[in-house]
C-alpha cells in the first residue's frame, strides 16, 4: 500500500445516516453529505458496508439489479415510496470476494439489495442512482478488531476508483432516544468526544478496543452493529493519510451523526 502520494486513492467515507426520515426531509446532515460528494471524483463504485445487514457469515450483494429495501416500520408512507435503482455490480462482489479470502464470502443474488442505510445518504450524494452499488454484510460472530482486520484487505478496491462507504451510528441508543431535541445524555456527548478526538489523533486501537473508555460505551453502544461500519472506514487509513469531520452533532439525544472521510477531499 503506498505511502507516499495518496493523491490516486478514492477516499473512503463513514455516514452516521440517523433518522430514516433524513432521506427525504431538508437537514444539514444531508446538505453535508451531499457537499462531500461534490469534491470527490466519481467513483466508478461503491461498496456500502450498512448497519442494516447483519448476517452470520460474511455476504455481499451479487445480482445486476439490487431492489430498494424498506427495512423500517411505523414512517410516513412517502418513505416506503423511496426508490434508489442503482445498478449492482457482479464485477465488483466477485473481487471482493477475491480480495477477503480465505474468509469466506456468499454471494447473495436473491434475498438482499440496498437497506436504508446504503440509500437514505446516496440519495444525497449520488441522487442519479448512476453509479454500480454493492453491499457488504457486518458478520455478527466477529469481534472489532476482527471487522477491522477484515476491512484492511479491502485497500486496494480505493485504487481502482471503488468508494468504500461506511454507514452506522458511533454512538446509537435507540431505547433512550428522545425526539424533542431538548437534551444530550452526557454520557452520548462524551463518547462521541472520546471517538472524534482519537479518530482525529489516528488512534484506531482505542477505537477497536472500546472497553479501554470506562461503562460510557455500554450506554453509547449497546449493540454494535451501528459502530462497526466506522471501523471498515477507518481500517482504510495508511499512516500519513488525512482525516476529516464532515459533520457532527448529537441527534434525538442519544445518537451520533459525526460522519468523517479518510483520504484527499
Amino acid at each position: 500500500f503506498p505511502s507516499h502520494d495518496m493523491s490516486h486513492l478514492m477516499p473512503a467515507v463513514f455516514i452516521g445516516h440517523g433518522n430514516p426520515m433524513y432521506a427525504i426531509e431538508p437537514n444539514h446532515y444531508a446538505q453535508a453529505w451531499q457537499a462531500l460528494s461534490s469534491r470527490i471524483e466519481k467513483p466508478k463504485a461503491i461498496l456500502v458496508i450498512s448497519a442494516h445487514w447483519l448476517t452470520s457469515q460474511t455476504w455481499v450483494t451479487a445480482m445486476t439489479q439490487p431492489p430498494t429495501i424498506h427495512d423500517f416500520s411505523g414512517f410516513p408512507e412517502a418513505l416506503f415510496k423511496v426508490s434508489y435503482p442503482a445498478p449492482g455490480s457482479p464485477q465488483l462482489a466477485n473481487q471482493v470476494a477475491d480480495l477477503l479470502s480465505p474468509t469466506e464470502v456468499i454471494l447473495e443474488e436473491f434475498e438482499w439489495g440496498l437497506d436504508h442505510g446504503t440509500w437514505a445518504p446516496l440519495l444525497h450524494m449520488y441522487p442519479n442512482a448512476d453509479i454500480p452499488v454493492v453491499q457488504l454484510s457486518l458478520d455478527a460472530r466477529l469481534t472489532g478488531a476482527q471487522h477491522y482486520a477484515l476491512a484492511q484487505r479491502l485497500r486496494p478496491l480505493r485504487e481502482a476508483g471503488v468508494l468504500i462507504v461506511g454507514s452506522g451510528n458511533v454512538v446509537h441508543n435507540l431505547r433512550v432516544i428522545d425526539f424533542t431535541q431538548e437534551k444530550i445524555y452526557p454520557w452520548a456527548e462524551r463518547f462521541n468526544t472520546y471517538f472524534r478526538q482519537n479518530l482525529l489523533a489516528h488512534q484506531h486501537q482505542a477505537l477497536i478496543d472500546l472497553q479501554d473508555f470506562g461503562q460510557d460505551h455500554v450506554l453509547a453502544v449497546p449493540t454494535l452493529e451501528h459502530y462497526w461500519p466506522a471501523l471498515y472506514v477507518l481500517a482504510q487509513q495508511a499512516d500519513i493519510e488525512p482525516v476529516s469531520i464532515i459533520v457532527d452533532g448529537i441527534d434525538a439525544a442519544s445518537i451520533s451523526m459525526l460522519s468523517f472521510v479518510v483520504g484527499q477531499v
